[in-house]
């Protein structure tokens, strides 16, 4: 009976909305948000489990949705919910709605949110929020930086959050209990990322004490004594009120990259670069595995993959807009990354001096070839080196 009405209401369905219901079928939420998205399984699963209970009418529909992502700079936050406004929205620019909360540390800056009242300079342009609200209501509202907010745009937000209504400044009310409302924040970031690491130390250290030949898993969870020990006392330092923090439905942890996931960071922006080199100027890049190593060294915990993208620049990228400028590379040719381990007296690679990136200029046949002579001998011979490379100390 059940397989017969099954059938009826497929035969119902339109062709896109068939089409849509096969898609998160065999393409589910969290495969599609893991798109762009390196690492936070933990956090993506979260946020997916949450979507798809309102998706399908497990929810309370007198609230909208509402996230706090917690972590470090540049750990995924932003990322995750432009992805979450991705799939939801079919890439419509317009349901993506982005607050920077450090514009709005002022008590009247809740006018430039909401719209100021009729006879306040400007009450006919209507506020940021309110606006984009309007146009739609089911949008996905990011609050970056909610720390950074005055007390009265919490206010305003938690009077949002628990209804899902908001009222202008011209006195119109704005239904939207069918966005999603996510804020993000550095708040208790150290004390999570010094945790994790902690634990990932006594993993590696407690297979090392059993003798486990196997690599260890980075893969942690945060236990709720934790979250309720440290981070919880910390969100009400901030927020003041148990009101405002009860509003949120899931609370997501953004984790520090484990090793991995550092690997595939610099993998990413070595691909990205290389793309680059290929379309600007038709040179072909490759690079040897241990190169991954060294420049995975250069992670920052407090940046997170923004300092893999600023240690890519400044060891390889540098290098390579210094071998153009000085006429050392040329359209066509193949550049190679390899790494170069300083010795110590015994002949030993140096534990004190830190190994350097190489540029060499290979051939078709994949050999690293000695430089021309003739105009440019005098350049060339100026490196020092017997063969064509470029050697720059971190």
């Amino acid at each position: 009976m059940i397989g017969f009405w099954t059938k009826i209401k497929d035969m119902c369905l339109k062709g896109k909305e068939r089409r849509e219901i096969e898609e998160s079928w065999c393409y589910p939420l969290e495969m599609r948000l893991k798109d762009n998205i390196i690492g936070q399984e933990g956090a993506i699963l979260t946020v997916a489990a949450a979507i798809r209970r309102r998706e399908n009418g497990w929810y309370d529909g007198e609230h909208p949705l509402v996230f706090l992502f917690l972590g470090s700079s540049g750990i995924g936050k932003t990322e995750l919910v432009k992805q979450v406004a991705r799939c939801l929205h079919k890439d419509n620019r317009k349901c993506l709605v982005r607050l920077d909360m450090s514009e709005y540390q002022e008590k009247h800056e809740v006018a430039k949110m909401i719209g100021a009242p009729p006879g306040y300079l400007g009450h006919d342009q209507g506020g940021q929020l309110t606006k984009e609200l309007i146009k739609c209501p089911n949008a996905v509202v990011l609050f970056d930086e909610v720390e950074k907010a005055h007390p009265d745009v919490l206010t305003v937000m938690l009077q949002l959050f628990d209804e899902g209504r908001l009222t202008d400044g011209q006195g119109k009310t704005i239904v939207c209990k069918d966005a999603i409302f996510v804020m993000t924040s550095n708040l208790a970031s150290e004390e999570i990322a010094n945790h994790v690491l902690e634990l990932r130390r006594e993993a590696k250290l407690g297979a090392e004490q059993r003798q486990e030949g196997d690599e260890v898993s980075e893969k942690v969870t945060l236990s709720r004594n934790f979250k309720e020990r440290v981070v919880q006392p910390i969100l009400k330092s901030q927020f003041g009120r148990d009101e405002f923090l009860g509003r949120i439905n899931e609370i997501v942890y953004f984790l520090p990259f484990s090793r991995p996931e550092l690997l595939s960071l610099v993998t990413k922006e070595l691909d990205y670069w290389s793309r680059m080199a290929l379309n600007r100027h038709n040179i072909h890049m490759t690079w040897d595995k241990e190169v991954l190593n060294v420049l995975a060294g250069g992670y920052d915990v407090r940046y997170g993959a923004r300092s893999i993208k600023h240690e890519v620049e400044r060891r390889v990228v540098n290098q390579l807009a210094d071998a153009q400028e000085q006429g050392l590379i040329s359209r066509g040719c193949t550049l190679h990354l390899t790494v170069s381990y300083p010795k110590d007296k015994t002949g030993r690679n140096s534990e004190e001096v830190a190994p350097t990136i190489k540029l060499q200029h290979i051939t078709e046949a994949g050999h690293e070839i000695a430089p021309n002579t003739g105009a440019n001998e005098n350049k060339f011979f100026s490196l020092a080196t017997k063969f064509f490379s470029l050697v720059t100390k971190s």
